[in-house]
């Protein structure tokens, strides 16, 4: 059993099994909804998750529904009944436990950001550095 919620705990979840996929995910949607360079999800039978709360919901395509939380922000889950009918895509980032589910592909890279390639180059620090 995987448990996940906003960072308020305004909304939380636990999912049940394996997910279909896990991946990180480059679309121009993900990242405007969350205003990421890229978003980590895990796809789910909807039957497979319960939801504790009630997610505020914004249809950010013609057929695509983003779950949030409507006190913290925190976006938590999209559905699509075109896409993956009977399923829900549960962020990643979300989880209790943030190694539960590494990804193991990234997604809709016609889209990425035109500097990802090369952003595993630049310099790496374990807190936030001096900088000028």
């Amino acid at each position: 059993m995987l448990t996940g919620k906003c960072q308020c705990g305004a909304i939380r979840y636990e999912a049940e099994g394996e997910p279909a996929y896990s991946a990180i995910c480059h679309c121009a949607d993900c990242r405007a909804s969350s205003g990421a360079p890229m978003v980590g999800w895990a796809l789910f039978p909807q039957e497979r998750v319960t939801i504790h709360g009630t997610p505020m919901q914004y249809g950010s395509s013609e057929n695509a529904t983003r779950h949030f939380c409507g006190t913290c922000g925190t976006g938590l889950f999209y559905t699509n009944p075109v896409i993956f009918p009977g399923a829900i895509d549960i962020q990643t980032a979300t989880l209790d436990d943030a190694n539960a589910l590494p990804p193991q592909a990234h997604v809709q890279m016609a889209e990425a950001a035109p500097w990802m390639g090369s952003a595993h180059g630049l310099p790496k620090f374990d807190r936030y550095p001096n900088m000028p």
